[in-house]
């Protein structure tokens, strides 16, 4: 065998190599390439989200997580995006499909991501705010599952421990509001106010069912603020929870309940008034 001859065939052997690095490069390429297009389509969302445009955002989002699944922005940003555009309260069926979409996408984040805690604020959010209207009880105690869960994973949030409770006192109201209302239905000659004290058949029932919510209340809320001090909203809803507790205790206990539940929201007042000065002074 002569030197070119050997060459050659050491060539032969050498070119599907060759050929399979230069493959590589360019699909690694057209890879690197697309991957560029989904982060300008999620920096041009991003940018539509900022200016209030959510169905431009909601297009560059959607083209972003087409182009790169893998880019977990795209979900999250996708799924907030549809929560904007949620309206609390509004019946209209596109408005219940919004709010559903958002929950689905926001879903989908937890599916690649399970601790995302964006995705699970997310939810805890949009279902609270699907809850309202029409009354949902089983959607709030779905939108408490995720607050819990981020109270899981990050246990020094204040954030997640005050919707609890917030969570706690609505379904909590909701029933004593509606205990007094089938109360003045059958009693029209004994009409009770919504201040006024619960007849003690009501009282013991109303605690029966809904002492345990509001005492879970009441310590997710004093968590709230031992974690962040000065925590107005927290302190407010301390003395709503309060007063809901006073509508499961005897005349002395009430009494006592509703004097502290004034000095809470007194104390409330000071700090949002506090804040606002100190605001102002820039």
């Amino acid at each position: 065998m002569n030197e070119n001859t050997a060459i050659s065939r050491i060539a032969v052997r050498r070119w599907p190599a060759a050929a399979l690095l230069l493959l590589l490069a360019v699909t690694l390429g057209v890879s690197g390439c697309t991957r560029l297009r989904a982060r300008d389509q999620l920096n041009k969302g991003v940018a539509n989200f900022r200016e209030g445009h959510y169905d431009a955002a909601i297009e560059n989002f959607k083209e972003s997580r087409s182009l790169d699944p893998d880019l977990l922005n795209a979900r999250v940003y996708l799924a907030t995006a549809y929560a904007a555009m949620y309206i609390p309260g509004a019946p209209s069926d596109e408005n219940v499909r919004v709010g559903e979409q958002a929950v689905a996408e926001f879903q989908d984040v937890l599916k690649y991501d399970a601790g995302n805690l964006s995705a699970i604020d997310g939810l805890g959010s949009i279902l609270f705010q699907m809850a309202g209207t029409p009354f949902q009880p089983e959607k709030y105690n779905e939108s408490k599952t995720y607050h819990l869960k981020h109270i899981a994973l990050s246990p020094g949030d204040a954030e997640p421990y005050y919707w609890v409770g917030v969570i706690n006192w609505t379904l909590a109201y909701r029933a004593n509001t509606e205990l007094r209302q089938i109360y003045n239905v059958e009693n029209p000659r004994r009409q009770i106010k919504d201040l006024d004290p619960l007849p003690e058949a009501l009282r013991a029932q109303f605690a029966e069912q809904y002492g345990a919510v509001v005492d879970e209340a009441t310590q997710m809320l004093e968590k709230a603020i031992q974690l962040r001090p000065n925590y107005a909203d927290a302190v407010s809803y301390q003395s709503l929870v309060l007063r809901q507790k006073a509508d499961q205790s005897d005349s002395t206990t009430r009494a006592a309940l509703e004097r502290q539940a004034d000095e809470l929201l007194e104390q409330s007042r000071v700090i949002r008034q506090r804040e606002a000065e100190e605001a102002a002074k820039g």
